[in-house]
């Protein structure tokens, strides 16, 4: 039986990975250098690889990396004065699964972003456990956000659902014994999901997999 379904935040309920690609293109080009989303794809959403390590691999001095990601990450800051889109069926699925399942988000983003991201379309309250950046010393892809946020809900794995939108946050739930749906971005949707409990084009793709694991439960 199903207990609780633990979301990812960014590129998964919020579109703000498409977001946060397009400021660090233009951050990029602003000083000569060409960003290709496919790379951005694989290497800072897949593997984990952080902004400036990219930077500095496409050639940038460290100070000039230093520049251009902390200008980046002002005007992502400045962004976020205005709503982040939520991506599609997302306020449908949260709505139709609250009430039958305890709900937790587990994200790689600070709680001040989170709560920024979020004041304005009353999704945070469905949550009864979030765990964001703030709560772990070891990110995705380590278990540790996973980890966590089963020992504050009291579950075992067994008892959970993970959804993602990378193989980065796959391997965070998978490590920590959690199956887990994808829903890819456009952005995502070039990684491999081979751990993957199943893969979806949509949110809404998670409530079969729900339905049916709660049937299979209650056969048993």
């Amino acid at each position: 039986m199903i207990e609780a379904i633990l979301w990812d935040n960014d590129g998964l309920l919020v579109d703000s990975e498409a977001l946060f690609f397009e400021l660090t293109r233009k951050a990029f080009e602003s000083a000569g250098y060409t960003l290709d989303s496919r790379y951005w794809g694989v290497e800072y959403l897949g593997n984990a690889r952080h902004s400036s390590e990219i930077a500095l691999e496409m050639g940038m001095s460290p100070e000039l990396a230093s520049r251009v990601i902390d200008a980046r990450n002002d005007a992502f800051w400045q962004c976020l004065e205005q709503p982040v889109p939520l991506l599609a069926d997302v306020s449908e699925t949260i709505g139709a699964l609250a009430g039958r399942v305890r709900l937790a988000l587990v994200t790689g983003s600070p709680r001040d972003k989170v709560e920024r991201m979020h004041r304005d379309n009353g999704l945070l309250g469905h949550f009864e456990v979030i765990i964001t950046d703030d709560d772990i010393t070891r990110p995705k892809p380590h278990p540790e956000p996973y980890l966590k946020a089963l020992e504050r809900l009291g579950l075992e794995p067994r008892q959970c659902l993970a959804v993602e939108d990378s193989v980065r946050g796959l391997s965070s739930a998978h490590a920590a014994g959690i199956p887990c749906i994808v829903v890819p971005n456009r952005l995502t949707c070039i990684q491999i999901f081979d751990q993957a409990f199943a893969v979806e084009e949509r949110v809404s793709g998670v409530l079969k997999h729900v339905r049916a694991l709660s049937a299979t439960a209650r056969d048993l």
